[in-house]
Parts: structure tokens; C-alpha cells; sequence
């Protein structure tokens, strides 16, 4: 029996939909689920989830709730993490600090100040499961779905010796959106994506072996393409490549959309899926459910219907090429750059087509990436190498930098604006930030 930790396992809807592709690959339909979190009342939730998947599709698996990391880890052959450290309370300064000083964020959860200091207070807790990894079961398949993904996978694959990568949704969930829009099937549809996280373009994008580019360019004339996605729709028509992430998130990572009201008017505020309101759209989203969750919870698991199809998380099928029928899985991950990409810094974390199989994980080469390209997502992964070396040395100094010269933030505010947000933002993370910063 393979054992698979779910770190963070009161996420609910992640938590069922990934231990339901699990259990539809008969090599892992005897798993056992251990379940980890912090939270008992979502814990419950999870596993009782958990426990109708199993006994809906008749696995022969086994579901295990704890909030004792120790014991969810212990001899576990994969781990999924997704947690989120530090509560409303100061995950809202991410937002409102910035926008005091006039940085107007909507998500703040991968670069930025914003970004940086969520990385900033995540890498101890990610950091100590890591260390637990590494006593535990240190020859475990690690995945990583907690946001800052390039900063937290640059910062764990330097820092500990774990079979570890990060997974976004980003970029099979943008090809099956540009499928939709020049009216191909997916199955059709094969592409070449590289960069970082949620800086990643599609160098390459073909339907059934012919450049399909052309006949996006053709639908992103049609008003109501480009209105579902304005921002990501500018960027193709400027840079010629289209980016994997969405609107919303592209707004905050680059110089050009959100430094006025009118701006924000223009391209933020329709066309993105996260319009703006009193604070950030992710503020607004992050209340509104904590009324919420507990119903659309309760209504799941009264439903008697259970869908029991797999889906497309790259999480399961990874694990089944590792350690299950051994099929092998092409994705992109999150790694380190040594030779991957030429141009961007040796060993900044990149994401790149990768290869899971028996014998592990395996990124692939690309190679040089169009000049446009190249400065734009170099600029972001140079301010996350200063980010995660100044979290490594306990040197505020590099994190003002990293901030000092994030696109967004450097149109807005000179240098001596940028540093007294910096130290608003260390002060209000003062009890939550590595010890070495203390």
C-alpha cells in the first residue's frame, strides 16, 4: 500500500478532487489518504470526504485524519503541501499597506511586496515540514501547491535535499481556454511553455502539428475573446507570445496596467474575473467565504451524488508515474534553472516542461527565450533571487531591493517611499518572519 501526506488537508475542494484522481488509477486505488491540518473542524470535513470517495468508488483505500504532522508523514511515498501561514489579520496589510502608498494590488500572492513578505512569513513553516521530510520519509515525491510557488521551490530545493517541485493551474487550464477559443479539441492541441511561474508564455502553441497562433490572433479580434481577457489579449498583441496566468494576476507583475485609477478603469476593472472593490479582489473573495464555506461544505457532502471521474490535476498522475503503473507524465514544474533557460539567473527557479517517471522527476532543456520575453520575466526572477537570498541571510536590505525594483512598485514610488513601506510591511510581519530577521 502506497502512502500519500496531505499537508494543509483542510483545503476541501482541493483536498477530495486530488485523493479522487488518486484513487482512479488502479495502481492507487489501495492508497492510503493521511490527512493533515491544523484545523480540526476543516480536517473533519476532509476526511469525511475522503471517506465517501472511497466508499462510492469502492477502493480498497484507507483514510487517515491528524493534526499531527509527524505521524502524517512517516513513511509516506508522496506529500502534497498546501498551507497558508499567518491569518486575516495580517495577510490583509499584504494589500494594505501598498495601497497606502499607492501600489493598487488585486491577488499579492507571487511577487511584489505583496508577495515577497507572504514568502517571507511561509518559508519558516515550509521549511520545518521540509525538515520533517527529510527525517521522515526523505525519499518521498514532494509537490508544492502554496503561493509564493517560485520563491518557496527556489528557496526548499537550495535549502533542503527533497525530491520537491511546485504545480500550477495556470498552464493547462490557459491551453484549454485558447482551444476553446479557436475552436480545437485538446486532444489536438500539443505546445512548448517556459518561464516562471505565472510569468510563463507559450513559445510554441499547435493544433494538430500546425502553429495555431495565427488563428489566435484571429479570435482575440472577436469582442468577446478580448473582453474575457484584456490584459493577457494586450500582452499578445505586443509581445507576440501569450502568457499562461491570468488577467487579474498579469495586472500586478508588470508596468503597464495598473499605475492610475484610469488605467485600472481600463484594463483591470472588466475583462479579468477580479474586479476591483474596497480592497483587493482576494480580499473580497477571502471574507465573503469565511460566511460561506461551512454551507457549500455541508451541501457536498449532503449531496448523494458523487462524481467520481478523474480530473486533470497534474498531482495524481505524477505520483502514478513515480510510484504507481509507472506511466510517464509529461508537466510543467517548478525547478531550479541550471541550464534550462538561457538568459535567466543559474538557479532562479523556473518553470519548464518536465517528466515524471520510476526513476523520478526530470526538467527539460529549452533554451533561449525571445528578447522581449527574456527582459520581462528576468526582471521578476532577479527581484525573487534577491528575495529568497535575503531571506536565507536575514538581510532586509536585499528584501527592500527586491522591492525597489518590482515593475509595478518602481512606477509608482521613489526610493525613499519604497523603503518606508518596506519597513510598515516588516513591522506588521514582525511575529510571524524568520528568526534570523528578529
Amino acid at each position: 500500500m502506497k502512502k500519500i501526506a496531505f499537508i494543509g488537508a483542510g483545503s476541501f475542494e482541493f483536498t477530495r478532487e486530488l485523493a479522487r484522481d488518486i484513487l482512479t488509477f488502479p495502481a492507487l486505488s489501495g492508497t492510503e489518504l493521511a490527512l493533515m491540518d491544523i484545523d480540526p473542524q476543516r480536517l473533519e470535513f476532509s476526511r469525511k470526504a475522503c471517506e465517501r470517495i472511497v466508499m462510492a468508488g469502492q477502493y480498497p483505500a484507507t483514510v487517515s485524519a491528524t493534526t499531527n504532522r509527524e505521524e502524517a508523514l512517516r513513511g509516506a511515498d508522496g506529500v502534497v503541501i498546501t498551507v497558508l501561514s499567518g491569518g486575516p489579520s495580517v495577510f490583509r496589510t499584504d494589500i494594505e499597506i501598498p495601497k497606502k502608498y499607492g501600489i493598487d494590488i488585486c491577488v499579492g500572492d507571487t511577487r511584489g511586496p505583496s508577495g515577497i513578505f507572504r514568502f517571507l512569513r511561509t518559508a519558516p513553516v515550509m521549511f520545518d515540514i521540509c525538515r520533517d521530510i527529510e527525517r521522515l520519509c526523505p525519499d518521498a515525491i514532494v509537490l508544492n501547491y502554496t503561493n509564493p510557488m517560485a520563491m518557496l521551490c527556489r528557496y526548499l530545493q537550495s535549502e533542503t535535499s527533497l525530491r520537491i517541485t511546485g504545480l500550477c493551474h495556470s498552464v493547462q487550464g490557459t491551453a484549454e481556454m485558447l482551444a476553446r477559443w479557436i475552436g480545437a479539441d485538446m486532444k489536438d492541441i500539443s505546445f512548448l511553455c517556459a518561464g516562471i511561474n505565472h510569468q510563463a508564455f507559450y513559445l510554441k502553441f499547435m493544433n494538430d502539428g500546425k502553429d495555431a497562433y495565427p488563428d489566435i490572433a484571429k479570435a482575440i479580434q472577436r469582442p468577446e475573446v478580448y473582453g474575457e481577457e484584456i490584459i493577457r489579449c494586450e500582452m499578445y498583441k505586443h509581445l507576440g507570445f501569450f502568457p499562461t496566468e491570468s488577467s487579474g494576476h498579469n495586472s500586478e507583475y508588470n508596468p503597464w496596467f495598473r499605475k492610475s485609477a484610469a488605467e485600472i478603469e481600463k484594463y483591470c476593472t472588466h475583462g479579468t474575473g477580479w474586479n476591483p472593490g474596497k480592497h483587493a479582489y482576494i480580499l473580497n473573495e477571502y471574507f465573503e467565504r469565511a460566511h460561506t464555506w461551512k454551507v457549500e461544505i455541508e451541501e457536498w457532502l449532503g449531496n448523494k451524488k458523487i462524481d467520481l471521474n478523474r480530473g486533470k490535476e497534474y498531482a495524481a498522475y505524477i505520483f502514478n508515474a513515480v510510484f504507481g503503473d509507472f506511466t510517464p507524465f509529461e508537466f510543467n514544474g517548478n525547478v531550479r534553472n541550471f541550464g534550462l533557460i538561457d538568459g535567466l539567473p543559474d538557479g532562479c527557479c523556473v518553470e519548464v516542461p518536465t517528466i515524471a517517471c520510476k526513476s523520478g522527476i526530470f526538467p527539460m532543456h529549452v533554451g533561449k527565450l525571445p528578447p522581449q520575453l527574456e527582459i520581462l520575466i528576468g526582471s521578476s526572477a532577479r527581484c525573487e533571487e534577491l528575495a529568497v537570498n535575503g531571506c536565507v541571510a536575514g538581510d532586509r536590505e536585499m528584501i527592500y531591493h527586491a522591492i525597489l525594483f518590482d515593475p509595478l512598485t518602481s512606477t509608482q514610488l521613489d526610493m525613499a517611499s519604497t523603503k518606508a513601506m518596506v519597513d510598515e510591511m516588516f513591522e506588521a510581519n514582525k511575529d510571524l518572519l524568520p528568526e534570523n530577521f528578529k
